[in-house]
Order: structure tokens, then C-alpha cells, then sequence
């Protein structure tokens, strides 16, 4: 039996699909693998950083307080002892009017309480002369200034960038507990799909979805596996029903009109349940969402702008919240340089490219226009209370760098 399709709001649509959510299973990973992963752990200081008193700057360690009063007028002598450099230690002990030189980042010896930087300094035959003075403990890291031994250091939940890796590396650890990834299937439908090419045969299409959304999901933190069945309802639910035993979400493009026989959306109401099929969004209308087996199905357009879309709205949200991430994209105001109608009962997703100031309306608002995602850097989000915005408004502006994963 043919589901039958009926818009809903896009809030219940999304609470439908919240009501569903599940979370991936952890995993110990090497941090060499943790770059863009979600920790599923606290992650606590096995030592201090930095470990020691280490040297801020190439110079000479020495005691402050025989260097006051020097100047480019009056220069202070002190005898070099010995030499540090980098990964080394010292075992002597600075006294007075004694230097030890020292290298960026090298333990600051006994009885020393500054560093003088190389560059306000003069040598020969082991003997140091100064023209400036230094402070005590000036030029020094002290130990653990940047966290101690049993510090928590990044709280469970937390997206791993570039820097909170360093931090986790410093912090004595080369393995961390990582939410897994989703594992994805993408089924791309349509029998006039075909892969790129130079020279296109008559009522045949390129198949531009495969590496969009394939991108997109991966952008999501999933891996992903792909295939394309053409319009043939028993492959397709077979298809469906056979991933769902395998993978964590199942997403598919085409299939969905709410206009005609719709081969994805009647396969999934045959083999599981439609939790809807239609939604009061452009674009993406006809989106869709199901559930196989306790596997979620997201079922988006054909068309790539609205398919690119939806996924947005909802896949992307999904896989980011089974990943430990509570998703919330940031949503920022701006002045429109134009009017934008907009329709009552409706939520618009208008692809725009804005400044820090002003969103600047893309003209052309059909779902398969690719360069128009080219084109633009943001949605304007238009609510389904509203019927639109007036010139120099303040429009609600969603920055695509901000979807990929949200706040964190």
C-alpha cells in the first residue's frame, strides 16, 4: 500500500526524527586518528606542563638580581659555567655573577631565576657581558603553567580540532576513547542517473548527488558506502531492507515526489514504517523519514539543491548527535540588502552570501541549481510565521562552515 504523503512543520518533523535518536558505540583509537573525532572520555594530565622551569628564550640563565642596573651606558660581566641545549639539563648550580647558556625550552638550572634573551648579550672566552637587566623569573615557563598532573583537561563530548589533539599529546596520552563513527549507506536512485562524462545521451542526467551528499556525510564525521539502483521498487526495498541489518542510518536521494509513485518513500512503508513524507520547507518538500529495522532512514530529493539541503536540516543533525555532539548551529543575524517574500506556514531556506554585516539574497531559489550553493555562503532562514523579509531587515543567517558541526 502506497504511503500516503501530508506536510507537516518542519519542528515536528525534527521531533519526530529526535524521538529516534541513537548514539554510537565507543572505541580506543590512536591519536593520530582522533583529528575531527568526538571524545567519549575525560581526558586528565598525566603530568605537568611543562614539566619543569624551562627557558621562554635562547639566552643565559642568571640570577636577576645581578643584573640590575646594567645598561647600554653601564654593562655587567658574569662567567659562562656551562651550556644547555635543548633536551638537556645541567647539573651545576648558577652563583653569583655566573651565566649558564641556555636554549629555548631546556630545564633553567639551580640557584638561576631569569633568562636574559641572547640578543642584549655579548660573549668571549666564557665571559658574558650584559646591557640590560632582566626581572626575576622573567623569560621563565614555570612548571605546569599550562595545566598539572591530574588536571581534567577536555571534558567528555568534546570535538577534537587540531589543537585540542597538541593538548592531548602533551598531556601524556596517545590513545583516547572516541564515540565511532556512523557507518552510512547511501542508495543514489534513478534510472536516468550516469556517472560524469563528456558526452551526455539524450534524457540522461549526471549523477551529481553521489558526490555531494557522499561528501556531506562525510563532512558529518561517518563513513560511507554507496549505491545506485535504478527505479525498481522490489530492488530498491530489497536494497533497503538489507542495509538496515548492517549499517547505522540509511540515506537515499530520488524517488520521493509527493506528485507521483514514489519508489523510495512506498518501499520503506512496505519493509518498515514512514515517520513522515512532506514537509513545509523550500527547498526539500518532499523530504522524507522512516525507520528498518530500528535503523533510520533519511530519504531526500533527487534534486541536488534540496537534496544538499535536507540533508542539512536533518541527516546531518542525526549523525552529529550519534557522535556525542549536542548539534547546534550557530544562527546569527544580518541586515537583507533586498526584500524576500517568503509564505505563510512555510519555513524557507534561501541560500545567500553574506558579510558580517548584510545577507545578500541569491536570486535564484530552484532545487537543482548547483551553482547557486556555489554561489552563496549561508541560508537565510525565513520561520513559517513570517511572510517574508523587508529590505534592510534583520534576517536569521545560518553560515554553511557553521553546519559541520555545529557548536562545541
Amino acid at each position: 500500500m502506497a504511503f500516503i504523503s501530508k506536510l507537516i512543520p518542519l519542528n515536528e518533523a525534527l521531533n519526530r526524527v529526535d524521538s529516534h535518536q541513537k548514539y554510537t558505540n565507543t572505541e580506543r583509537i590512536n591519536i593520530n586518528e582522533a583529528h575531527n573525532r568526538i571524545l567519549a572520555e575525560d581526558i586528565k594530565s598525566y603530568h605537568n606542563s611543562p614539566p619543569f622551569d624551562k627557558s621562554a628564550m635562547d639566552g643565559y640563565a642568571l640570577i636577576a638580581e645581578n643584573t640590575f642596573g646594567a645598561s647600554n651606558n653601564n654593562y655587567k660581566s658574569f662567567k659562562i659555567i656551562d651550556y644547555i641545549g635543548a633536551g638537556n639539563f645541567s647539573k651545576k648550580t648558577v652563583n653569583e655573577n655566573e651565566a649558564i647558556k641556555i636554549a629555548t625550552g631546556a630545564p633553567i638550572p639551580k640557584g638561576a631565576n631569569a633568562v636574559i634573551m641572547e640578543e642584549f648579550t655579548s660573549s668571549k672566552d666564557n665571559i658574558l657581558e650584559i646591557h640590560t637587566q632582566v626581572t626575576p623569573h622573567e623569560n621563565i615557563s614555570p612548571c605546569g603553567e599550562d595545566f598539572k598532573k591530574g588536571d581534567l583537561i577536555l571534558p567528555k563530548k568534546t570535538f577534537i580540532r587540531s589543537q585540542e589533539l597538541g593538548l592531548i599529546a602533551q598531556a601524556g596520552h596517545d590513545t583516547v576513547e572516541v564515540y565511532k563513527k556512523p557507518k552510512v549507506k547511501l542508495i543514489i536512485t534513478g534510472n536516468e542517473l550516469v556517472n560524469p562524462t563528456k558526452e551526455l545521451n539524450p534524457a540522461k542526467i549526471i549523477n551529481s548527488n553521489q558526490y555531494t551528499i557522499k561528501s556531506l556525510i562525510e563532512s558529518a564525521g561517518a563513513n560511507v558506502t554507496l549505491t545506485h539502483i535504478g527505479d525498481d521498487f522490489e530492488k530498491v526495498k530489497s536494497e533497503l531492507l538489507e542495509s538496515s541489518k548492517e549499517y547505522d542510518i540509511i540515506i537515499t536521494t530520488g524517488g520521493t515526489a509527493i506528485s507521483k509513485g514514489d519508489v523510495v518513500v512506498d518501499a520503506v512503508e512496505t519493509v518498515g514504517e514512514v515517520l513522515f513524507h512532506g514537509v513545509a520547507l523550500r527547498p526539500g518538500r518532499p523530504v522524507g523519514c522512516g525507520i528498518i529495522n530500528d535503523v533510520m532512514v533519511f530519504m531526500l530529493s533527487g534534486q541536488p539543491v534540496a537534496a544538499m539541503t535536507q540533508f542539512d536540516i536533518f541527516a546531518r543533525r542525526y549523525l552529529v548527535n550519534m557522535q556525542g555532539v549536542d548539534f547546534k548551529p550557530e544562527i546569527v543575524l544580518r541586515n537583507s540588502v533586498m526584500k524576500i517574500p517568503s509564505k505563510l506556514g512555510r519555513t524557507d531556506f534561501i541560500r545567500t552570501y553574506s558579510n558580517d554585516t548584510q545577507a545578500k539574497h541569491v536570486l535564484n531559489r530552484s532545487s537543482g541549481i548547483i551553482r547557486s550553493m556555489v554561489e552563496a555562503n549561508s541560508y537565510i532562514i525565513i520561520d513559517e510565521n513570517s511572510e517574508g523579509v523587508l529590505k534592510d531587515g534583520v534576517v536569521k543567517v545560518l553560515f554553511f562552515n557553521n553546519l559541520v558541526w555545529g557548536k562545541y
